[in-house]
């Protein structure tokens, strides 16, 4: 007998159980009924309580327990699956004339048979199926093509609102569809961290619920805090479902499902119009994002009557609301000065309601942007938001143009700093060169110096480079590492860095000093080096020595590496107080020299192209992989490329490419035999 079943069980697992239920029943409430009935610590404590369990027993433990909501599970690979019932999308209009056309369409097909309509809101989200077998969940699908998506099972069951025990009585096999969105605070919350880690913001919540649900760790994605709400149920032949839509999404709703209040049965067309109407205007109270209204024949026995076109079903069509746009005065127009320089104009506006929040301010882009748009200092513009967070100026309006407006005429020098701007031929925006002296630049350059894709130095936020900044004690990266505690115990507003503080504040200066030289070279914030450039440069030149001493033409010649750039390096380099700035920071102890462990040279003088998902590495791990056998990974094919490495779902551009080109393609378990 082995200790294990030696040991009584039962009370464990009875604890485990009364636990899951527990939290379970919390949840529930929290997120479908709005009520939280205990406090969060409490909360933490249970859920604590049972994830050491599960740790302690994991024989015990349930594929549907509670802390599956947590993730923690890596995917390298999502696996194609073929939808049983094809998600088909839905014809849609942005005219109110095609919706009476539908509606006179659909009584003439039905021929005098009694019916009536649902109305509920268009999700601004990412359509998604779930499978559930006696009532658990079992699987999660994209929509993908309609035809085939991929399984997303183990990030779906970190999105809290998707039951992964049903409730009550259901079905022993059907699929609910919905939508999964990004609810407007969880979304600025999110965004809000990005920026704060040096990282770009998401574009929109319909984009990064997408990319969210695409995640590798699923414990990222519980952290994304989406909302899955679910508008269709179906199931194979021979389940018995209630014969109307709404009848079916109430049943769902007993079954643990959160489903959408703002649903509505509507007798004929006025009714219709009239729902349209209202959520045209209340939308923008949502907690989420929605960009239209879908109407269904609520009757599910007349849809097989009404029947399919090739792209989608007969009974059904969705009403896709314009983007808001308004008209406000254009009061007039900041440039913001940024970390290489660049000047962005913003058009300060008079306060205008739209999407939701009062809007105060819009880019303008650039020069150009204002010459092609016409825009005199005076005008009222037209703003929309569409499905965008962000406004923008879309035109001016014309009809508010006053007499005798004058064209906005460009600042030619820099509006922080004084000096004259300059512009580079071929580029859209000006810049200010005076890149050492101009206080927005430096204060920029030192963000993203220890941003988390460069340094990592997360305790100096902006507030305190500002402070140590406006102490005198840092005008460049390099004065960071000669800070002493001495200078830091007491600054600040009511002193602000305390001991702790500081001392916190230079063990980060110092972990730092581990960064990878890639990195170093990407810190160093030179104009057009992005974190990929950065990368090729230190490993092709693999210290900074190398990169110091290179010419243009050597510059140009490492992959991705183009003229424009080249020009930019070589020229920072060859700036006295940039290479004084270096030579401190190689006498602080930073990492000049690249580190790469080369496990062969299998590859030495191969060019490589990947493309697709691999069972046994990430895209990046591949990548890295290739190159530590002396290859060199490109993002394109050409007929310089030596072997594109394929995995599953690999583009069919590339492959059609590298069949034109007679680019040999390996598979990856090939390219390992090649490298092991």
């Amino acid at each position: 007998m082995d200790l294990f079943s030696a040991i009584d069980t039962e009370p464990v697992q009875r604890r485990m159980d009364e636990l899951a239920k527990e939290l379970d029943r919390l949840n529930y409430e929290y997120y479908m009924n709005d009520r939280s009935l205990v406090s969060d610590e409490e909360f933490d404590g249970m859920m604590r309580e049972l994830q050491d369990l599960e740790r302690q027993y994991p024989e015990l433990a349930s594929p549907l327990s509670p802390t599956k909501r947590v993730g923690g599970e890596v995917n390298k690979i999502f696996r194609s699956v073929q939808h049983r019932f094809p998600m088909l999308s839905l014809g849609n209009t942005y005219s109110i004339a095609e919706i009476e056309d539908f509606e006179a369409r659909t009584r003439k097909l039905l021929d005098g048979v009694p019916f009536t309509y649902t109305c509920e809101l268009k999700y601004d989200g990412v359509a998604i199926g779930l499978t559930y077998r006696h009532g658990r969940l079992v699987q999660a699908v994209t929509r993908g093509n309609g035809t085939t998506g991929d399984d997303i099972t183990t990030n779906a069951k970190t999105i809290p609102t998707i039951p992964l025990q049903l409730r009550g009585d259901y079905p022993d096999d059907f699929e609910a569809r919905g939508e999964v969105v990004y609810p407007f605070d969880a979304f600025n919350a999110m965004n809000a961290q990005r920026e704060a880690d040096g990282d770009e913001p998401f574009a929109n919540p319909r984009n990064a619920a997408s990319g969210s649900l695409k995640l590798q760790d699923s414990a990222e994605c519980a952290k994304r805090k989406l909302m899955f709400c679910m508008y269709f149920m179906m199931a194979p032949d021979g389940v018995v479902l209630p014969d109307t839509h709404f009848g079916r999404l109430e049943y769902a709703r007993q079954m643990g499902f959160k489903v959408q209040p703002y649903i509505k049965e509507c007798k004929d067309i006025e009714e219709i119009k009239d729902f349209i109407e209202y959520w045209d205007h209340a939308r923008w109270e949502l907690p989420f994002g929605i960009d239209g209204i879908v109407i269904k024949v609520n009757q599910t026995p007349l849809w097989d009557r009404l029947g399919l076109t090739a792209k989608s079903p007969r009974w059904a069509i969705a009403f896709k609301f314009k983007a808001e746009r308004v008209s406000t005065l254009l009061e007039s127009i900041s440039y913001q000065v940024g970390r290489t320089g660049v000047i962005t104009p913003v058009a300060n506006l008079t306060p205008v309601w739209l999407g939701g929040t009062t809007v105060k301010r819009a880019t303008l882009v650039n020069a150009d942007f204002i010459a092609k748009m016409d825009i005199c200092a005076g005008d009222h513009l037209f703003i929309e938001k569409g499905g965008e967070i962000i406004p923008k100026v879309v035109g001016v309006d014309m009809e508010k143009r006053q007499l005798g407006a004058m064209p906005i005429q460009y600042i030619t020098r820099c509006p922080e700093c004084g000096t004259p701007l300059v512009r580079v031929e071929g580029e859209a925006g000006h810049y200010c060169p005076n890149s050492d002296g101009c206080h927005p630049q430096i204060i920029g350059r030192l963000e993203h110096f220890v941003s988390r894709k460069a340094m990592n130095i997360d305790t100096l936020g902006p507030e305190r480079l500002e402070m140590l900044y406006g102490a005198g004690l840092v005008r460049n990266v390099a004065d960071l590492y000669d800070l002493k505690r001495e200078q830091l115990v007491g600054l600040g507003t009511d002193a602000t860095i305390q001991d702790k503080g500081a001392d916190n504040l230079l063990a980060a200066l110092e972990a730092s000093k581990q960064v990878p030289f890639e990195r170093v070279v990407f810190a160093l914030g030179i104009r057009y080096v992005g974190e990929v450039g950065a990368k090729k440069l230190a490993r092709y030149f693999k210290n900074i020595d190398a990169l110091m001493a290179a010419t243009e033409e050597e510059l140009a010649q490492v992959e991705d590496v183009g003229e424009v750039t080249a020009k930019a390096v070589s020229e920072w380099f060859a700036d006295t107080e940039h290479r004084a700035i270096v030579e401190r920071l190689r006498a602080a102890g930073l990492q000049m020299n690249g580190q790469w462990a080369v496990v062969s040279g299998r590859l030495d003088g191969m060019t490589l192209v990947v493309s697709g998902t691999f069972q046994h590495f990430s895209r990046d791990e591949i990548k890295a992989d290739i190159e530590n056998h002396g290859g060199k990974v490109s993002g394109s094919i050409s007929g310089k490329t030596s072997l594109l490495v394929a995995g599953e779902k690999m583009g069919p551009e590339k492959l059609k490419k590298a069949e034109k080109l007679g680019v040999k393609i390996i598979s990856e378990e090939e390219y390992m035999e090649m490298v092991k």
